[in-house]
């Protein structure tokens, strides 16, 4: 019993450090004027994915590196299948240039670069150096091109606080995910210990699934105030951030070992997800349609029900 209060308590303190977070991150970004569509990519997308950064440095430090690990893979997966597929079921999401030449080449790259290190089994600090430098790069790419004038120059919505409120809220947010991981990794590996479900399934479904929740709820408000830059520009900058910042910054503290399962399976799930996005992107009207998002939940659902069936 006390491991399912810790797993609730976990997951509402991150749903909610991690929606506060995104609140006051953006309203910092709107002082400097930045675009949305970076802002999805960088200040959201960093927002969105800190709850996953807390749970996975967490569960390397405690000992637990299938969930450090299986969180990442696991978000990535829920994040492009099913939050993505849920969104574009709620508003069709049109496709911007940038994403499919720049965002989306990052992302299969870092993910490529990823399965090629793990290969042998552990990840460095040496090669979680690699990703920090990359995700850094990345996001000085994006805040320097943004802020540069072009053809699709929108207007910066105005700032709605003062920024010491902002950098309050943010601070706030940052101690609430910090409880949040807590709870969300004692309980996640205590159910696991009692029902002798292995710390792989727990890690990349139900724990994946809790901390993409910050990402299916900025998306879907996105979508329903047709925000859509922010929509999925959250979503490939969070799993960018999810594969470079999260473990490039966790093997840095720790070296993580990496289950053999994990790499074999769901890593590979995780390259064919994200290569069936960029096919559903492309195309002639450069839109995320209905149809394509019950691709994307169909996907997720299909993953799901394999891995359950897998009993390992």
């Amino acid at each position: 019993m006390n491991d399912i209060l810790f797993l609730v308590l976990g997951f509402v303190a991150l749903f909610l450090s991690g929606k506060y977070l995104v609140t006051g991150s953006v309203q910092i970004a709107r002082l400097f004027k930045i675009p949305t569509l970076v802002v999805g990519l960088t200040i959201v997308s960093f927002g969105t994915s800190a709850p996953e950064l807390l749970v996975s440095l967490k569960a390397a430090l405690s000992g637990h590196p299938d969930i450090s690990i299986g969180n990442v893979v696991g978000s990535n997966i829920s994040n492009m299948a099913l939050v993505l597929g849920i969104t574009a079921l709620i508003f069709p999401i049109p496709v911007s240039k940038k994403i499919i030449r720049f965002d989306w080449p990052v992302l299969m790259i870092i993910c490529l670069l990823f399965y090629g290190l793990a290969l042998n089994g552990i990840l460095e600090w040496w090669e979680g150096l690699i990703f920090v430098i990359a995700i850094v790069g990345f996001n000085v790419h994006s805040i320097s091109k943004g802020r540069k004038p072009t053809e699709d120059d929108e207007e910066i919505p105005a700032v709605e606080m003062k920024w010491h409120w902002a950098l309050a809220i943010i601070l706030a947010s940052c101690i609430g995910l910090v409880f949040g991981a807590d709870w969300l990794v004692k309980g996640a590996s205590g159910l696991a210990r009692s029902f002798g479900v292995g710390e792989r399934i727990i890690s990349v479904s139900i724990i994946a699934f809790g901390t993409s929740v910050p990402e299916l709820a900025t998306s879907v408000v996105a979508a329903l105030k047709k925000e859509t830059d922010i929509s999925i520009g959250n979503i490939v900058g969070s799993n960018i951030f999810n594969v470079a910042g999260i473990l490039g910054i966790t093997s840095l503290v720790t070296p993580i070992p990496v289950n053999e399962k994990i790499l074999s399976s769901d890593v590979i799930w995780m390259l064919a997800i994200t290569i069936l996005l960029f096919v559903l992107l492309i195309g002639k009207r450069k839109q995320l349609t209905r149809w394509k998002g019950a691709v994307l939940i169909l996907s997720y659902s299909l993953y799901i029900y394999i891995l359950l069936n897998s009993g390992t």
